[in-house]
Formats: C-alpha cells, structure tokens, sequence
C-alpha cells in the first residue's frame, strides 16, 4: 500500500491568519491542486510585494508550491511547473530586489525533469489533510474522458464535505467515479460504513483503483461486477479497523440487472458529471429505474447528481427523461464556500432524485 500523501495542518478558518499567510495558502491550495496558472492571486502578490518590498514572500511562496513535500513526491506536470515558476520570476524581477537564486534553480530543475502523460493533483481539505490524484495530462485518453477530475465532481466533494450526514455508517455506490476523487474524499472524511466506487472502461477502473491505494485506502474487492457477499462480510471489521468497507466494480449501465443493483444494499447513491451526452443519459436514466426505491431498512434510497451544465439542451434533456419515466427531482442549494478548486463560473448543480 502506497504512503499516505503528506500535508501540512491548516486551520480550518483561515480568515483570522495574517493576510501574507493567508495568499501563501491560496497559492499553495490552487498550485498543488493543479488550478490554472492565470486564475492564482497573481494580483494580490503584486500589491503586497508593492507594499512590503521583501522578496521573502515569493520565498515562502515557492517553498508552499513547486518545493512542498507533496508537490516533491507527486508533482504537476512539467509545463505547469515550468510555467508557474515562469510567472512567479516575472513577479519577482518587477521588484527591486536582487535575482532569487532559488527560484532560477527550481526552475532549472523542472527545465531538465523528463515530461510524462501523468501528472498528479493534490487538494488539500479543511482538516489538513490531501486528497492526492493522479491522472492523465490529456483530457482525452485511450478512448476515454474519464482519466481527468472534472468540476461536478470537486463541487460533489465539497457538498460531501458540507453535508458528511448523508453518508456517515451508510453503504455508497457511485456511478461512474472515474478516477476518484469524490469518492475517496468522502471515504476519508465522512466514514461510510461501505463505498463502491463503480465504472466501465478498464483502464479507469485500473488508475481508479490505484489512486484509492495512493490515498491510504484499502481496496477490499476490486473489479466485480457485483458486491459480493466476502465484501460484506467484513464491513464492520473494517470500519473499526481502517475504514469503510471499499469495492471497486466493473458496472455496464447498458446490462445490469435490477437484481445485481439490489445487491449493492445501497443506502445513498451519487454521480458526478454523467451528464454530458443524450444517448448517455438515457443508460443513466434506465440505470436509475432499476435502483430499490428503499434500502434495505426500509428508507428512501437517496440519490444525489451532480452536473456541469455545458449544453442547457443536454441538461434540459436529462431533466425531461426524469420526468417521463417519473423520477422527480429537487434542485440543492449552492455552495456556501468554495474551498476546493471547481470553477466558480461553471454553471453546477446538485439534484436529489426522487424515486
């Protein structure tokens, strides 16, 4: 099992920090996280290096980004490295100060570091603690777009991370969970009792896989198309142990069965941008008549969806297969803060279904 990633404590309210402290934080929460370079406190940096004619805070800079523990161990990729500390030496060089020999030298060192198709992002969360994930450098990969975290499903962590309740002592299912991240975030904040993290294509399945290990998590039963009974068996062993109980299943919405659904014993049932093609959405939609309407304890079974809306046709057209095969649903509140790095532009949403 891979190390824990490495991260250091933060406070959870930030706003009482000094404001130095405070931009060092935003830069380190957006660089390691992989946020575009244009969208950092590149502004603020100027105005407080305008202030304070130190260079010590481009210093304190570069060793929370490109010089962090974690970004050391699982880094970026080169050309955002490269182009970061571009962008942080033109800072710099408005200033009066002498050349920084650290920051030409760690730019020396991504120059010569060997480019690849993966790169690792980290988010650190409230408690301190990182969700490391790696992934393709390209958003399209091997026929598939699901080797890159997308916004709905960093705005669905932030919503777990707001509302831990929904899942604490319960079994999850996610559909279509990609390579993680929303899963793994809940796994390790809001203690379900089990998580099934499920996908089709065999290679997200295999990174999918890799990064709950990368993240300290336990795989108990990998690559089923159903839960197995040895899954269940020892859930309770292992939340007392380690964790929730976490299964990694191979789920072809176009071919399971309302009875290999039940079998999950799901109690919450989440997605997170699903919803980008009609002829996809209309496998989702099936996928969801054939949930059990209650849990095993006789609740409703909740399901939560989370969507980018890119197309409002699209998104409208998910919405109206819902109705017609009588699925109700609810719009969610927004998000109150924006603490993981989704973009605050996007046009996001949550939908509680109602079966």
């Amino acid at each position: 099992m891979e190390e824990e990633p490495m991260a250091e404590k933060q406070p959870v309210e930030e706003e009482e920090a000094p404001a130095e402290e405070r931009l060092e934080l935003a830069f380190q929460r957006g660089f390691l996280a992989g946020r575009r370079v244009a969208q950092l406190p590149w502004e603020d940096l100027e105005q407080t290096l305008s202030n304070t004619k130190d260079s010590s805070l481009l210093l304190a800079v570069l060793q929370k980004t490109v010089l962090h523990p974690l970004c050391l161990k699982y880094p970026p990729s080169v050309k955002y490295r490269r182009h970061f500390l571009s962008e942080l030496i033109r800072k710099h060089e408005c200033t009066t100060d002498e050349p920084l020999d650290e920051l030409y030298e760690a730019l020396g060192d991504v120059l010569n570091a060997a480019a690849s198709t993966h790169c690792y992002k980290s988010y650190i969360l409230p408690s301190g603690d990182a969700v490391t994930i790696r992934e393709n450098v390209a958003i399209i990969s091997q026929g598939t777009t699901g080797l890159v975290t997308w916004d709905a499903g960093l705005y669905l962590a932030e919503w777990a991370l707001e509302h831990p309740f929904v899942f604490t002592n319960r079994r999850i299912l996610e559909l279509g969970s990609g390579i993680g991240l929303t899963g793994i975030t809940v796994c390790k904040t809001c203690r379900p009792r089990a998580y099934t993290f499920s996908d089709h294509h065999q290679c997200v399945l295999e990174e999918l896989s890799e990064n709950i290990r990368l993240n300290g998590l336990f795989v108990q039963c990998e690559h089923y198309s159903l839960a197995g009974e040895k899954c269940r068996d020892r859930e309770a062993e292992l939340a007392k142990l380690q964790g929730p109980s976490i299964t990694v299943a191979e789920l072809d919405w176009n071919s399971v069965t309302e009875e290999e659904l039940a079998k999950f014993q799901a109690d919450v049932i989440i997605a997170a941008d699903v919803v980008y093609d009609p002829d996809l959405t209309r496998s989702l939609v099936a996928v969801l008549q054939k949930l059990p309407a209650c849990t095993n304890d006789g609740n409703p079974t909740e399901i939560y969806i989370a969507s980018t809306s890119r197309n409002p046709d699209t998104y409208s057209h998910f919405q109206r297969v819902l109705e017609q095969v009588g699925i109700r649903w609810e719009d969610l509140p927004e998000l109150r803060k924006n603490f993981l790095p989704y973009d605050q532009n996007a046009k996001i949403s949550i939908l509680k279904l109602l079966l």
